[in-house]
């Protein structure tokens, strides 16, 4: 056993910010003498005193023998890790290099697809040739959950040569497929199982949250430490057991993706944050559960509101568990989708949530909430229910003019495929990702892209599930949620026109 109150790396970065030296190494600013007037009146002068370069006393993140290599072996032991790297540039990062840790080029990959844009990023890099299995879908709730162990087994038995399976665990929504069974299923492949925890490092911490994927036998594990725990923006973990990936490819395929100057202060925050779970997480994740439960009872009272809850688990195979600390309040029954209800809550009441959709929202309760955040939230969506609880009430947006629709009456197209109100397609890449994103390209119209091969990720951000990606069909259905998602008054990313008029494709 580790002493898991230490941190090493912390310490380190704590003696090197104040030793009194001439400074000639970047970054420029010089431990925070030459930082602007403004952002030292903002940030105050010791975060610039602690923002150093790979110092000898502070180890290499590429080639860790020193105090980061003590912080990650810490760390593994914390999370039930044999291994773990810090990530500075991020969960992207991670799954870019994993994905590129386990397929070469055309090689297969099964994975959901409601994954995040980083894993198709993964895919133009490494050239994997991506196996898609549609996830289990509420349409009632328009929620994409988890792929399934069926789902996964029926795939693997078509597609034998494929190198590694990755799952997303748990969804932005909190819901937890059953990771168990799929690593079972997967183990008996022989090939590795890669989970996307980037929304559950908190798992591992407290036994009334869901089972952490690295318990349920997953072979890699990226996290977002910054999302759930204590770390800064932009700081992650990537956590290996067994032998299933090869940890000195890892390392160098982490080299490709990760900054040759990392930030010190992300590192360790990263440092901080393991050594706060390992010696507190039990008590902290026991009130963070407390605050949750009291919101979860209390918004469920209030009029026109449900909460998605763990009496759904167990009704879909893509969902058998839910993280009790993230909340999807469905707003339609106050007659706003969720981007309205959003906007008056930020604007108006002081509330902001961490995810708006065309129903609902979602809430994330972390270590960081307090009970006065609880009683805000709370405080908030009474006075939005006493304002437009009505049974009658017709669905409204934000108020903004409205997209003009396209009108495809006239627009031929190989498939005639109904409108699907959800953000998963139901097609196979035509085409590689990585062949699309090199192609050749023209821009059109968008109405005269249906049926042509898309060479952009388009995604409504977050949750950054893209809609489109390079080497996939365009349907008519995926425009058409597209131009819902900015009418309805969200964010679409990825594309040159931010307007969607005109999209960019394969040149035939």
């Amino acid at each position: 056993m580790l002493d898991q109150t230490a941190m090493p790396l912390l310490e380190a970065l704590r003696v090197q910010a104040h030793r009194a030296h001439a400074p000639f190494y970047t970054p420029g600013h010089k431990r925070g003498q030459g930082i602007a007037q403004p952002l030292a009146d903002l940030l105050g002068t010791a975060v610039f005193q602690a923002d150093l370069p790979e110092l000898p006393d502070l180890d290499n993140l590429f080639s860790p023998e020193g105090v980061i290599g003590q912080a990650q072996e810490l760390a593994a032991e914390a999370f039930g890790a044999d291994r773990t790297w810090f990530l500075a540039n991020g969960s992207t990062c991670g799954l870019e290099a994993a994905i590129l840790a386990v397929c070469k080029s055309g090689e297969k990959i099964v994975l959901p697809r409601n994954v995040h844009r980083s894993a198709i990023a993964a895919l133009v890099l490494s050239g994997a040739i991506p196996i898609f299995v549609e996830p289990d879908y509420d349409p009632q709730l328009g929620i994409a959950h988890s792929i399934t162990p069926d789902s996964v087994a029926h795939t693997l038995k078509q597609h034998p040569d494929v190198k590694a399976v990755l799952v997303v665990y748990p969804t932005y929504y909190g819901v937890c497929g059953d990771i168990r069974a799929i690593a079972q299923v997967v183990r008996q492949h022989g090939i590795p199982l890669l989970v996307d925890e980037a929304h559950g490092a908190h798992f591992g911490f407290h036994p009334d949250l869901p089972i952490s994927a690295l318990s349920a036998g997953a072979d890699l594990v990226v996290q977002s430490t910054h999302k759930l725990l204590g770390a800064m923006t932009q700081a992650a973990m990537l956590h290996v057991q067994g032998t299933r990936v090869d940890g000195d490819r890892l390392s160098q395929t982490l080299q490709l993706v990760q900054s040759t100057s990392p930030s010190y202060l992300l590192l360790a925050s990263l440092d901080a944050a393991r050594q706060q779970m390992a010696t507190q997480g039990k008590q902290l994740m026991t009130q963070t559960l407390a605050l949750a439960h009291q919101a979860r009872t209390q918004l469920s009272q209030i009029s026109g509101l449900s909460v998605l809850g763990a009496e759904s688990a167990g009704l879909t195979p893509g969902f058998v568990a839910l993280d009790p600390t993230r909340l999807t309040v469905t707003t339609t029954g106050l007659g706003l989708t969720g981007f309205a209800a959003d906007e008056i809550l930020h604007q108006q009441l002081g509330v902001t949530a961490e995810l708006p959709s065309f129903q609902h929202l979602t809430f994330i309760i972390s270590l960081g909430n307090t009970a006065s955040d609880i009683e805000q939230l709370i405080n908030a969506f009474n006075q939005l229910s006493s304002q437009h609880a009505s049974p009658s009430a017709q669905l409204v947006g934000r108020v903004l003019k409205p997209i003009e629709k396209v009108d495809f009456s006239s627009v031929t197209r190989t498939k005639n495929q109904p409108l699907k109100q959800s953000l998963i397609p139901n097609s196979q890449s035509p085409i590689s990702p990585r062949q699309a994103f090199f192609a050749p390209t023209e821009t059109l119209a968008i109405a005269h892209t249906i049926g042509h091969i898309s060479a952009e990720i388009v995604c409504p951000y977050p949750p950054g599930i893209p809609v489109l990606l390079p080497g996939e069909e365009i349907t008519e259905g995926a425009i058409a949620y597209l131009q819902q998602v900015m009418a309805a008054g969200g964010v679409i990313t990825g594309c040159a026109d931010p307007n969607l008029d005109t999209l960019k494709v394969v040149k035939l």
